[in-house]
């Protein structure tokens, strides 16, 4: 069987690295852009498929998260303030410093929570990731796809054109066939015409199927996601598609299917939300700790200074009167060590240092840590209302992924014994082929004795362009049912 300008080679395994030597440029004018070629740019540009595998980024973040949350929460925060240098009263009493004053505080603290839902909602997230994998997977198999049916239209458009150029060139030999009968007697006016219609209508057909041919390339570049490149050439050649054993692909479908990947990791990510839900009757712990301090200094150092020197000679008074009242009476007393009470520079040192600790010569206040378990008891039935809510939901995962089951063993099963029907329809569309060429040579040689009408040469040319249309169309359906029996198993099964 010759398979006429066909190309399929996929080179993509599902999910993996494209190989080093594949294109990563769009082709230069006039190059020949191969299929391995296209889906190597489509893999690249395509917006859809690239707007699927940013699905991964948000996967992984999910995934941190979930690791996260085995980790302690830490926080930490520093502050400021001003007071206004202003007594408070209550109950007539006044409180608080008559000087302006700045603060500034800090603290740090760190909690952590462990539960079983934790744990099983790590385990779902990873799941989930496991399904966005298998969904790019999904996406890269439905853009190679994309790219190879539209690679084989843009082929097979190809054919056709060339088909056209080709009944033109047999319309004009019939043209000047009719003519020369006419010009020997032999034929007549209307034959003649007869002949520039059909020669005019090939005109117009060829046209028509080289412009098709161009949309269709325009389109293989929309489906690759790049600007169309001028006098792009695709490579016509290309194997037949190799003896499928229906059992083998029907396995590696199951095992390798992409969906169906997808819809498993989502049913275990659905049994893990159910693990999750019914944790909710277990306890947890929770563990704090906290650290904090602070810092404060008035804005009149010179005033601090006074109050604590009018404090001394207070001081220093009041014990003179109390030493004195002793001496009166006699009693042993320290009126002495009273009077050597003053007010040094030592004091007044250590005051100014103090004020030198604002703002980050903090003071700490006492830490704390705290441990708590927290067993549920009850909630108004809402840890039941979850639980019920997670099991409906893996039910319909599970239901989910037998759907799909089914889904890939009809679409195999299908595609195979498409790709076997065209085969054999190639097969006797080529029969059909050589016998309607025979019959328009035959037909041609006869007109040119005048043993038949311009009429049935005109007949014997459209059955050989039908049956040429024919052998193109079974030529390509059977790289389409190629191509879709791969698409059903999801990777590449050359």
């Amino acid at each position: 069987m010759r398979i006429h300008a066909v190309a399929l080679a996929l080179g993509l395994a599902v999910g993996g690295a494209l190989p080093a030597a594949a294109v990563a440029q769009a082709p230069a004018p006039g190059a020949v852009l191969t299929l391995t070629d296209a889906l190597a740019l489509a893999r690249r540009n395509n917006p859809a498929l690239q707007s699927s595998t940013n699905a991964r980024r948000t996967a992984a973040a999910a995934v941190r998260a979930a690791n996260g949350a085995f980790l302690p929460s830490v926080n930490t925060s520093m502050g400021g303030g001003y007071r206004e240098g202003r007594q408070t009263f209550f109950q007539g009493q006044g409180f608080g410093s008559t000087n302006d004053q700045l603060s500034t505080d800090a603290s740090v603290s760190a909690s952590l929570n462990v539960s079983m839902a934790s744990i099983n909602d790590r385990r779902a997230i990873l799941a989930n990731q496991n399904a966005t994998e298998a969904d790019i997977a999904t996406a890269e198999q439905r853009v190679r796809n994309d790219v190879t049916n539209q690679y084989l239209s843009a082929l097979q458009a190809q054919a056709r054109a060339s088909l056209q150029d080709t009944l033109q060139a047999t319309t004009q030999t019939q043209l000047q066939l009719a003519r020369a009968r006419l010009q020997v007697g032999s034929g007549t006016q209307l034959d003649v015409q007869r002949a520039e219609v059909a020669d005019g209508q090939q005109r117009v057909a060829s046209l028509n199927a080289r412009n098709q041919a161009a949309i269709e390339i325009v389109r293989l570049f929309q489906q690759i996601g790049i600007d169309p490149t001028p006098d792009a050439k695709l490579d016509p050649v290309l194997p037949a598609p190799p003896v499928i054993d229906l059992a083998a692909v029907m396995d590696l479908a199951r095992r390798s299917n992409p969906a169906l990947g997808a819809f498993r990791a989502r049913e275990e990510a659905a049994r893990r939300s159910q693990a999750s839900a019914r944790s909710a009757y277990y306890p947890s712990m929770s563990l704090s700790a906290n650290v904090s301090a602070f810092t404060n200094r008035f804005t009149n150092t010179g005033l601090l200074i006074n109050q604590s020197q009018t404090s001394t000679l207070a001081g220093k008074a009041s014990c003179i009167r109390t030493e004195e009242v002793r001496d009166r009476l006699g009693l042993p007393n320290n009126l002495t060590q009273c009077n050597a009470i003053t007010f040094s520079s030592a004091q007044e040192a250590a005051i100014r240092a103090a004020q030198g600790k604002y703002p980050l010569d903090f003071t700490r206040n006492p830490y704390s840590l705290s441990a708590s378990f927290s067993l549920p008891v009850f909630n108004g039935f809402r840890r039941e209302q979850q639980i019920e809510q997670a099991s409906v939901q893996r039910r319909n995962a599970q239901n989910d992924v037998r759907a799909q089951e089914l889904r890939i063993t009809a679409d195999v099963t299908a595609a195979s014994l498409s790709l076997s029907t065209a085969q054999q329809t190639v097969v006797l569309q080529e029969q059909n082929v050589r016998t309607a060429r025979t019959a328009l040579s035959l037909a041609q040689e006869r007109y040119r004795v005048g043993a038949i009408s311009i009429v049935d040469l005109v007949q014997a040319r459209g059955d050989y362009e039908r049956a040429e249309t024919d052998r193109i169309t079974a030529i390509y359906d059977v790289q389409r049912a190629f191509a879709a029996l791969e698409n059903a198993v999801g990777r590449p099964i050359r």
